[in-house]
C-alpha cells in the first residue's frame, strides 16, 4: 500500500486533540441540556456559554455577538435571508460575486426567486474583487453586500477591511463568508467592518456539524429556525454543548499557533506552486500574494481533474478538484471560469491543501507524483497532441 498523504484540509480537517479531549465529558456525564433551569442543565449552560466566549475572543468581537448553527452553509442561508427579510422595505437589491461559495450563490438565486435582484461582481484573473467596483455596483435601493474573506478553490484572500469600510460608508449590511479564513488567517470583525460573518468548526480542527454566525451588536435578523428560542430567541433547536466546546477549543489552539503555522504552510505551498508550475501547460490559479497558507491551486491542460484525482488517490495522495461540495459535478468549476479560464482547461484544475500533519517529506511526494500522472493522462488524450499546435493559452 502506497503511503498516504492528505492533501485535502480545505475540504475538512481532522479532528484535533484538544478538541477532542474537551469534548469527551459531554459524550457522558456532562449531559444536561442548557435550557434546563436545575444545576446540571445550568452547568451544561455555563459551559456553553464559556465557549461562546473563546470564539468571540478569536475574532474579537463580543460573546453575545455569537450564535451556534450547524455549520457554515446555514449561517450563510441565515445570513442573506435574514438580512433581505430585515431590510426588505428599504430595498430589494444585493450584491455578491461569481466566485463564491454555492452556499451564498444558491440563496441569492433563492432570493432572486422571490422578487430581490442581485448583482454578482465579476473578479479579475487572480480572483480577486475590486472595492471600488462593489462601491459602483451600490444603489439606493442597496441592502447587503455579501462577499467572501477566502475563496475555498483557488485561496485568493478579498479586501475584506475595504469592502467592509465602503458597506459601513454606506449604510448597507456587510455579510462575509469566512469559513476558510477563521482559523487559518487573523480575523477581525471590528476592522473588517463586519456586521455577518460564517464560520464552521471542521474547517480549523473542530467538529463537523458546529459552525457560527457573528451578528453585531444592535443587529437583529429574523430566526432561521423557529421553536424553543435557543440562542436568544433566533436559532432555536436545544444546543450543541459537545460540539460548540469542541469548536472553541480548536479555535483557540489554530488562533494561538497561527503566525508559526502560517509560515510553515506558505513555505510549503510556494514550493508545490513554484515545483508544478513548471510542468509545461501549467498554470498557478489565484493571487500568490494575498492568498491562504495551505491551499495550492493549480489547472494542467489536457488532465482530465477527475481522473487527475483518481490517479493520485491510487497512489496514496488525497487531494481535490475545485470545491469539495461540488467535486462529483462534472461541470468546472464556477470559480475557475470566472477567472477567465477556458472551460476545457478549467476541467484539469487540481487543489492541494495543506495543513497541521503535512510534512517537507509530503511534498517531496506529491513533485514527484503529481508530474507523472499528469504526463500518463496527457499521453492518453486524443486530443493532446493537437492541443500542443496552437499558442499556449495563459500567453
Amino acid at each position: 500500500m502506497p503511503k498516504t498523504i492528505y492533501a485535502d484540509y480545505a475540504a475538512t480537517t481532522p479532528l484535533s486533540k484538544a478538541a477532542r479531549q474537551a469534548m469527551e465529558p459531554y459524550f457522558g456525564e456532562r449531559f444536561g441540556n442548557p435550557s434546563s433551569l436545575y444545576a446540571f442543565g445550568q452547568e451544561a449552560k455555563t459551559d456553553l456559554e464559556a465557549a461562546r466566549a473563546d470564539i468571540a475572543r478569536c475574532l474579537n468581537a463580543r460573546p453575545e455577538e455569537i450564535y451556534f448553527t450547524s455549520g457554515g452553509s446555514e449561517a450563510d442561508n441565515w445570513a442573506l435571508k435574514g438580512a433581505a427579510e430585515l431590510r426588505s422595505k428599504k430595498g430589494k437589491h444585493i450584491i455578491t460575486t461569481a466566485i463564491e461559495h454555492h452556499a451564498v450563490l444558491y440563496t441569492a438565486q433563492y432570493l432572486e426567486k422571490q422578487g430581490y435582484e442581485v448583482t454578482y461582481l465579476p473578479v479579475d484573473e487572480l480572483g480577486r474583487v475590486d472595492p471600488e467596483a462593489v462601491r459602483a455596483a451600490i444603489r439606493p435601493d442597496t441592502i447587503l453586500i455579501s462577499v467572501m474573506a477566502a475563496n475555498n478553490e483557488i485561496g485568493t484572500v478579498e479586501p475584506i477591511p475595504a469592502i467592509g469600510a465602503i458597506a459601513r460608508e454606506k449604510g448597507i449590511l456587510f455579510h462575509t463568508d469566512a469559513v476558510q479564513a477563521v482559523g487559518h488567517i487573523p480575523v477581525d470583525v471590528q476592522a473588517w467592518n463586519c456586521d455577518l460573518l460564517s464560520f464552521s468548526g471542521h474547517k480549523f480542527h473542530g467538529p463537523r456539524g458546529i459552525g457560527g454566525l457573528y451578528m453585531r451588536k444592535g443587529l437583529r435578523l429574523p430566526p432561521l429556525i423557529h421553536g424553543g428560542g435557543q440562542e436568544r430567541g433566533l436559532r432555536s433547536s436545544t444546543e450543541n454543548v459537545a460540539s460548540a466546546v469542541g469548536m472553541a477549543a480548536a479555535l483557540t489552539e489554530s488562533v494561538a499557533e497561527m503566525e508559526a503555522e502560517s509560515r510553515r504552510l506558505s513555505a510549503l505551498r510556494d514550493r508545490l506552486l513554484d515545483g508544478l508550475s513548471q510542468l509545461p501547460y501549467a498554470k498557478v490559479t489565484g493571487d500568490r500574494e494575498n492568498r491562504l497558507p495551505g491551499t495550492a491551486s493549480l489547472v494542467f491542460e489536457g488532465a482530465e481533474g477527475e481522473a487527475l484525482l483518481l490517479h493520485l488517490d491510487s497512489r496514496g495522495i488525497r487531494a481535490s478538484s475545485g470545491s469539495a461540495c461540488s467535486s462529483a459535478s462534472l461541470d468546472p468549476s464556477h470559480v475557475l471560469l470566472a477567472i477567465g479560464l477556458p472551460h476545457e482547461v478549467a476541467h484539469g484544475s487540481l487543489r492541494l491543501s495543506l495543513g497541521r500533519e503535512t510534512t517537507e517529506e509530503d511534498v517531496d511526494d506529491v513533485l514527484k507524483e503529481v508530474p507523472q500522472v499528469v504526463a500518463y493522462l496527457r499521453d492518453m488524450s486524443p486530443v493532446w497532441d493537437a492541443k500542443l499546435q496552437r499558442p499556449v493559452w495563459y500567453a
